[in-house]
């Protein structure tokens, strides 16, 4: 595995210092290195960061803030919110990927404890505290929870009810939520170093699904992954359909990455949006070829029968936009349709076109 860390930034009222906690009661839990992963994150950082930082935690915490190469103005309002808080240090990520800023970042933490922050992501109140005593009176690697994703538009909202639903992001705990126990991975993740470090940090050519693939690793070395429904997290999502579509590609592609690396962990949920891409796009050739078909006269006309798959697709996220989401307001549900077609259909899609050359172990 190749390994890539960042630079810590020079400014040295940015590093911490020893012993250095948040105000609050005398550290009875462990202190906690809380590391955020931040690029282009403007809209979102300063809230996330404040929900971190407003946290109750009797053991102290510090906040590592890993800075990939933004285009906006990310970078200075990070600045901004170190020179303000001695809790926050900030570290750079010159690749801009995940894993190089985790590891950057846990590289740099100085507590035993790591707690992933994602900057799209809102901490609760009391988030820590629950997070460390589950960890430790469940003797886990990592514990975490769901995605609970929240909008503020029409477009958004139909997108946070399709990530949290069955229909949406398949059945997994960490966007429906469930019962506490054991999972193949949790949402975010409350980490003791030591697992982190056994198994060789992130690997950083997995450019998406890093912390899917950290936790494979960790239970295969006998590490267990405790999800609590305790840890509910909001997550803005993507605010456009041009920006969910490129997400939920990517995701897909790099899924793809995942099944080929560990063929075992192919399961149904991952296999539907593939199946239900390739079933549309062959019907929709189908039919074309009928129709056309048709139009010069040739007798094909019941190819256009082809049509009948993507339409039946259409009328089935239509049925379950109308039955299932009849609590959302009609501009919601409006867009679930069209939202839950993106993204199945732009997951399918990377899944079926990611090419080999991915995420190849250096």
């Amino acid at each position: 595995m190749h390994v890539v860390t960042g630079v810590m930034d020079s400014d040295q009222s940015q590093r911490p210092r020893a012993n250095r906690y948040s105000p609050g009661e005398s550290a009875v839990l462990p202190a906690v290195s809380v590391v955020m992963p931040v690029l282009n994150e403007e809209k979102h950082l300063a809230e996330s960061v404040a929900a971190v930082l407003g946290q109750d935690y009797p053991g102290g915490f510090e906040l590592v803030l890993a800075i990939g190469p933004c285009k906006d103005r990310t970078e200075a309002i990070a600045r901004g919110l170190a020179a303000a808080d001695s809790r926050i240090t900030v570290v750079r990520n010159p690749s801009g990927q995940i894993a190089t800023a985790m590891n950057a970042a846990v590289k740099t933490a100085r507590h035993d404890i790591i707690t992933r922050i994602d900057a799209h992501s809102m901490l609760p109140d009391g988030y820590l505290q629950t997070a460390v005593r589950a960890l430790t009176e469940t003797g886990a690697a990592d514990v975490g929870g769901w995605m609970a994703a929240a909008g503020t538009t029409p477009f958004q909202q139909a997108v946070a009810w399709a990530m949290t639903s069955p229909f949406g992001m398949g059945a997994a705990a960490n966007h429906t939520g469930g019962d506490a126990g054991p999972a193949d991975t949790v949402y975010l993740g409350v980490y003791q170093r030591a697992a982190i470090e056994k198994v060789g940090v992130y690997d950083e050519s997995m450019l998406i699904a890093e912390d899917w693939e950290l936790n494979y690793r960790i239970r295969a070395a006998g590490g267990l992954i405790w999800f609590t429904p305790d840890l509910k997290v909001t997550y803005r999502p993507r605010a456009s359909l041009g920006a969910l579509a490129r997400q939920q590609f990517r995701y897909g592609r790099w899924r793809r990455v995942v099944a080929r690396r560990y063929p075992e962990t192919v399961n149904l949920r991952y296999l539907a949006p593939p199946a239900a891409t390739a079933l549309n796009a062959a019907g929709l050739v189908i039919g074309a070829a009928g129709l056309i078909g048709a139009l010069a006269g040739a007798p094909v006309q019941y190819l256009t029968l082809g049509f009948v798959i993507p339409v039946a697709y259409l009328a089935g996220v239509t049925a379950v936009a109308v039955r299932f989401a009849a609590a959302e307001p009609l501009s919601v549900r409006a867009r679930l349709p069209l939202v839950l077609a993106a993204m199945h259909s732009c997951w399918g899609a990377g899944f079926l076109t990611s090419p080999r050359r991915l995420a190849r172990r250096r």
